[in-house]
């Protein structure tokens, strides 16, 4: 084990300090969660990076996810030819790709995963998945059934979480709903995982498994921030029950696909206009500040970054550090992990790999540990898509909601944190895993 591990282990257990410190009731501390919490994380990640049983099962998902994602592409390819090719990939035809484009390789892939997500609710296999999960966390953490049930559907899908537990949205307390909150935008919903893997497949041939290492990492580590920020003061009315997943089963197969397509289809489109929308006010924020900055260097004789992608990377600079992400590193790191938070995760993983591929980053394991950190709603845009969305579900809970929008933020980017941190501990450049 390196001194950069240890590092990444004293960090798994100081981010859970920093949540204390800006929690609203230091008084009220629940071990049980903050415990159990952290075991679960080691004991998965000791299950996957170190026990080789683990490690072929880590494997063998990774390969199954890259299947199903070459299967996702036959659609894209069908509609958009050369321009739906991988770089470096030849069609049937013969003809060669034209280069990476974004929005004819990775994010049609959503529609297909939002359909195959909806089929698998159909035929009752998520379902069952998720009262897995749910009925693990509630024993283990003692946490309400209602939240856990909403933070474990979290693996699987985003906003459309709440709808699993929306009978008991009304009533539950405000340490619940920031449980809720934090788990939906500490995590990765599957139908955008394609688009992800395919951004960083190239340089990370095991990235698939790594993200659904993520995903399952993330939930523990959200409910342990979000319960430091906003402890449980009040009754859950779901204390230790288990609750059924509430969803509305289509009427046949074909149906629960082309309502997913269509889900899918618009869930695209919202990411395209998030992503539209966020990089021209960042691109005229930048204009306006490096106006301003620039006026500052010179008068001050600084070199200071004042982009809001260099000022927030300052700001993540310390945390990426005790993350374990190296020094010559923690820098570009940190601006990617700040970038995320106004951006989208879209654009930090695009990012990432063009660090990757140009190679300018000194250790393999920054570049893992950033995976981790990444995966993640933690940003603003979902910020209020989930308000809005988890809103319009409990109209009399809106204020609530919104009160608690930013601690929320704020728990789900410390988990994200936190399971970089996990991912840094157990890292070890020797594996296949790592490479």
């Amino acid at each position: 084990m390196s001194f950069f591990n240890l590092i990444s282990g004293a960090g798994l257990l100081l981010l859970p300090f920093l949540a204390w410190i800006f929690s609203e009731n230091r008084r009220v501390i629940n071990w049980r969660v903050i415990g159990w919490g952290i075991a679960l994380q080691l004991l998965f990640a000791c299950f996957v990076f170190v026990i080789p049983a683990g490690t072929k099962i880590f494997l063998v998902i990774n390969k199954a996810v890259v299947v199903i994602l070459d299967s996702a592409t036959a659609g894209t390819k069908f509609l958009f030819g050369r321009l739906a090719l991988p770089p470096g990939t030849t069609n049937e035809a013969g003809e060669t790709s034209l280069g990476y484009f974004l929005a004819f390789q990775a994010l049609p892939t959503i529609v297909f995963f939002a359909a195959l997500v909806n089929a698998l609710y159909y035929l009752k296999v998520m379902p069952w998945l998720i009262r897995g999960f749910a009925s693990f966390f509630t024993r283990l953490m003692k946490i309400s059934g209602a939240e856990s049930l909403c933070a474990s559907s979290n693996m699987f899908v985003g906003i459309e979480s709440a709808l699993v537990v929306q009978p008991y949205l009304k009533e539950m307390t405000r340490s619940e709903m920031t449980t809720i909150l934090s788990a939906g935008m500490g995590t990765i919903a599957s139908t955008v995982l394609a688009l992800y893997v395919f951004t960083l497949q190239a340089e990370l041939p095991t990235i698939a498994g790594h993200l659904i290492s993520a995903s399952f990492l993330s939930v523990p580590a959200a409910v342990i921030m979000a319960k430091l920020l906003v402890p449980e003061t009040g009754e859950p009315i779901t204390l230790g029950l288990k609750v059924k997943p509430y969803y509305q089963r289509e009427e046949n197969l074909i149906l629960a696909i082309i309502n997913g397509a269509q889900g899918g289809l618009k869930l695209l489109g919202g990411i395209v206009a998030l992503l539209l929308a966020f990089l021209g006010i960042i691109a005229l924020l930048d204009l306006v500040l490096g106006y301003a900055g620039g006026v500052i260097n010179n008068w001050l004789g600084l070199n200071f970054d004042f982009s809001i992608k260099g000022i927030l990377g300052y700001l993540f600079y310390p945390l990426t550090l005790i993350i374990g992400v190296p020094p010559a590193d923690a820098l570009p790191i940190a601006k990617i992990i700040g970038e995320r938070t106004v951006a989208t995760e879209v654009v930090a993983y695009q990012h990432l790999g063009e660090l990757m591929k140009a190679g300018l980053l000194h250790h393999p394991r920054s570049a893992i540990i950033a995976s981790y950190v990444l995966c993640g709603f933690a940003h603003i845009a979902s910020l209020a898509i989930f308000v809005g969305g988890i809103g319009a579900l409990a109209p009399t809970r809106l204020k609530d909601i919104s009160e608690l929008g930013f601690k929320a933020l704020l728990a789900a980017t410390l988990g994200c944190l936190m399971t970089g941190a996990v991912a840094g501990l157990f890292f070890h450049q020797s594996t296949l895993l790592f490479r």
